[in-house]
């Protein structure tokens, strides 16, 4: 009962509170330089896809902590979605300063997340729920490079917190390889592809 209670407080703060950093938003050592109107709007598009990207992390990780075993493993889930936390009050943080807003459909997606870590602990064991977490990070990798991309040239303060969260996704990827994580099969890995590429198509403009 008290593992579901602080479930639904994850989901509660995740999705409707103000989230709050442990640690300073990461800042460019260039100085802000002023954004036309096109390069905020996909700025903004960019960070609300990486902001869903957080609520989904949070949701994945809390999913996982409610089926998984190992009390050690636990702490191991719990601490990197402290990380989370911090990326998700970051991405919110310079939404706010691009004056636009998350995703309309963040309660969906924090849905699927979750079910997707909780049926991964509790179907394939605290193994295979490592396996996804390897492959989700490696691929949200992935997504932030593409990202540091196609950020306007003059938006430094967008690549300076893509960077660091970059930096915290190849470090929770690690943890989880040495923890025993298991390679997930191709099918499962081309799944979780297909499915981010619908949720970052859609999270750009809703």
């Amino acid at each position: 009962m008290n593992a579901l209670i602080l479930a639904a407080d994850s989901a509660l703060r995740t999705l409707w509170a103000e989230p709050r950093a442990s640690r300073p938003t990461p800042t460019a050592t260039a100085p802000e330089a002023m954004l036309s109107e096109p390069d905020r709007r996909e700025a903004a598009a960019l960070m609300r896809v990486n902001h869903v990207g957080e609520v989904c992390a949070q949701a994945l990780y809390t999913g996982q902590a409610l089926a998984c075993k190992s009390s050690t493993l636990r702490a191991q889930l719990a601490e990197a979605s402290r990380e989370e936390t911090d990326h998700l009050a970051w991405t919110q943080q310079r939404l706010n300063e691009l004056k636009d807003r998350p995703s309309l459909l963040n309660p969906l997606w924090y849905a699927g997340a979750f079910a997707i870590g909780y049926a991964a602990g509790k179907l394939g064991g605290d193994r295979v729920s490592l396996g996804f977490v390897v492959e989700t990070e490696r691929q949200v990798e992935a997504h932030l490079q593409s990202h540091m991309d196609r950020l306007p040239a003059a938006d430094a303060a967008s690549r300076a917190i893509v960077t660091q969260m970059k930096t915290d996704e190849i470090s929770h990827a690690q943890m989880a390889q040495k923890a025993g994580a298991v390679e997930l099969p191709a099918p499962v890995k081309a799944l979780m592809k297909a499915a981010a590429k619908v949720m970052t198509t859609v999270a750009h403009r809703v």
